[in-house]
């Protein structure tokens, strides 16, 4: 069962989704640029942060607690921050998959990754479908189920 600690508002995920939608679609209109590279970079450090000390921890998590959230007070219902969590794992590989792409010169590469993030990013902005999250909740529903085939006898 997670603790208060592990709960987050999600509304800052929305936000941060926003965030994240913004800065995938300025990066792929201005691709390619170093200001493209610097852009992907921002957003994986934000993603860096999520999957390292949880999504509340994110640059644009604590503008939203500090600076919208005092302003539409507090939410419902909190939820488990390890799905969002896993969520920023993805959107890292996605972002870091861009940024290499775009800086070895596979712009095709950086455009594709870029618009699978932007895409990710659009459903939670918008429809706060969290496709990260889903994956996450998939392959916990899934992991019992392999557990349980590893550890039972196979007939020989």
């Amino acid at each position: 069962m997670p603790t208060q600690a592990d709960q987050i508002d999600p509304r800052g995920q929305r936000f941060t989704a926003s965030v994240n939608l913004t800065g995938f679609a300025v990066a792929l209109l201005i691709a390619p640029s170093r200001l493209t590279e610097v852009l992907l970079a921002i957003l994986g450090v934000g993603f860096l942060l999520g999957t390292v000390f949880g999504p509340q921890h994110t640059p644009w998590a604590l503008t939203f607690k500090k600076l919208i959230r005092p302003r539409i007070g507090a939410p419902q219902e909190l939820e488990d921050a390890a799905p969002p969590r896993f969520a920023a794992a993805v959107g890292l590989a996605f972002t870091g998959l861009a940024l290499v792409g775009y800086l070895s010169g596979a712009t095709l590469l950086g455009a594709i990754a870029t618009g699978f993030a932007l895409a990710a990013a659009f459903l939670n902005a918008v429809f706060g479908f969290c496709l990260g999250c889903e994956i996450y909740l998939l392959a916990r529903r899934l992991a019992p189920a392999q557990e349980k085939r590893a550890g039972s006898p196979v007939a020989h």
